[in-house]
């Protein structure tokens, strides 16, 4: 059976061991305590000096803030050395012990709209284009007044098919349509029983939605069929309605269409929600975008207007591939790691009080120690043992005159006390997880 050595120091050999023996590992271990108070302050080359061999072990776990290089201790010891999660109660994930799926890309294409694009300058269109493409996008949309032109409509699209992105246009001006059509759209939305003609002057495909005093399935199927006559390719919208006023009606739309087409493209615009209800637009897009994947529904418009609906590009890609995962591998959208929870946090371990009270005990200098159990902050050093929901209360009590010191307490009580609040993981020095927004890898 193989064996793994586990490096910390004093404060933490109780915690650690507590936890390892919660787990049920494959492999037999034994914990090193370094004389050292806090494990957080070792650096390779001083673990080194002190572990002078593996002790039979065939791999050693560091403490994850660790500094250093663990392969000058790799080599030295001439076992495995890697570093574990920065934090202790994060083992168990360590170890594949928690939820981890196989995760896979998203099955949508996400039209991103730029709004009012008539208002903007080819620099500014072009540096938004390039940020919904980083976020996602597959295709950038241009979207024009509620009546009227976009002018220079041609000078955009040969400008972004040049910097290599593909273009839709949303307007129902006829005029812009044709000329952005010249210049080599690749998608129009939209069309109904209003503008039919334009779409049999028009090369690329178009989008068709329902008629604007009818916006019934029967409606859309009317409007589908003419331009299935007229051999046009075309994508269906049933047109999702905002809430209170009719999402459940074009939700039943969507079910309905794809019910009668199962071949047919079709597309969701999602700002209706997304822009149109005062809430974070994370859990929105996560729910429409499951909606999505279920009726495989095969592109999704959306926008970034009001301030809540900031990210919403980057959020429907992530959860289309949140709920593309979990379809694919028969399993419900959690445990995946895509990052849509943002304000709360995913689930962890915390401290007990009767672990922070026997870190207390063997806490021997003046440095403080911040934790957070529940709402509550614990702030403590070798003379004082601090515990309450008030940042200002507890830093009040502190008497701290340091002016840099004083600095440092303050953002990590603020910190802590953000953390309590919203439920996160709070881990001294260390910045809270904010999802996808914290992370550039999602």
């Amino acid at each position: 059976m193989s064996k793994t050595l586990f490096v910390t120091g004093k404060l933490a050999r109780e915690a650690l061991q507590n936890i390892l023996k919660k787990m049920e590992l494959s492999f037999s271990y034994e914990v090193a305590v370094l004389p050292i108070s806090v494990a957080a302050l070792m650096n390779v080359t001083w673990v080194a000096s002190k572990l002078k061999d593996a002790r039979g072990a065939d791999t050693v776990i560091l403490p994850g803030l660790c500094q250093g290089d663990e392969e000058l201790l790799s080599k030295a010891l001439g076992v495995k050395v890697i570093k574990g999660p920065k934090d202790l109660k994060d083992l168990p994930g360590f170890f594949g012990l928690a939820a981890h799926q196989t995760r896979v890309g998203p099955n949508v294409q996400i039209l991103a709209e730029i709004v009012d694009a008539h208002r903007l300058s080819l620099e500014e269109i072009a540096e938004k284009a390039a940020g919904y493409k980083a976020k996602g996008a597959s295709i950038i949309d241009l979207g024009g007044p509620v009546r009227g032109a976009i002018p220079n409509v041609s000078e955009i699209v040969t400008m972004l098919k040049g910097l290599g992105y593909r273009v839709s246009l949303d307007t129902f001006d006829e005029e812009t349509a044709l000329k952005a059509d010249k210049a080599g759209i690749d998608l129009y939305l939209s069309v109904n029983g209003s503008n039919m003609d334009l779409a049999d002057k028009m090369s690329c495909p178009v989008v068709v939605i329902p008629d604007f005093e009818d916006k019934s399935i029967d409606s859309l199927v009317r409007n589908a069929t003419r331009l299935k006559e007229m051999g046009k390719r075309y994508i269906a919208d049933p047109v999702l309605d905002p809430l209170p006023f009719g999402l459940s009606r074009s939700i039943y739309r969507f079910v309905e269409y794809r019910s009668r087409f199962p071949e047919d493209e079709m597309l969701m615009g999602t700002g209706n929600l997304t822009e149109l209800t005062e809430a974070d637009s994370t859990g929105i897009n996560a729910l429409l975008l499951g909606i999505c994947s279920e009726l495989n529904v095969n592109y999704v418009l959306t926008t970034e207007v009001v301030s809540w609906a900031r990210g919403a590009v980057r959020e429907a890609y992530i959860a289309s591939a949140l709920n593309e995962s979990a379809k694919q591998s028969g399993m419900l959208p959690k445990g995946f790691g895509f990052g849509l929870v943002t304000v709360r946090d995913m689930p962890f371990e915390s401290y007990s009080e009767e672990e922070i009270a026997n870190i207390h005990r063997h806490v021997t200098d003046k440095n403080f120690r911040i934790f957070v159990i529940g709402d509550c902050i614990y702030i403590f050093n070798n003379s004082v043992f601090l515990r309450g929901k008030d940042a200002g209360e507890l830093f009040g009590e502190l008497n701290v005159t340091d002016p840099g010191h004083a600095f440092y307490l303050g953002r990590e009580l603020e910190r802590a006390s953000l953390a309590a609040k919203l439920g996160k993981k709070y881990v001294q020095e260390r910045p809270l997880n904010w999802g996808y927004l914290s992370s550039d890898d999602i």
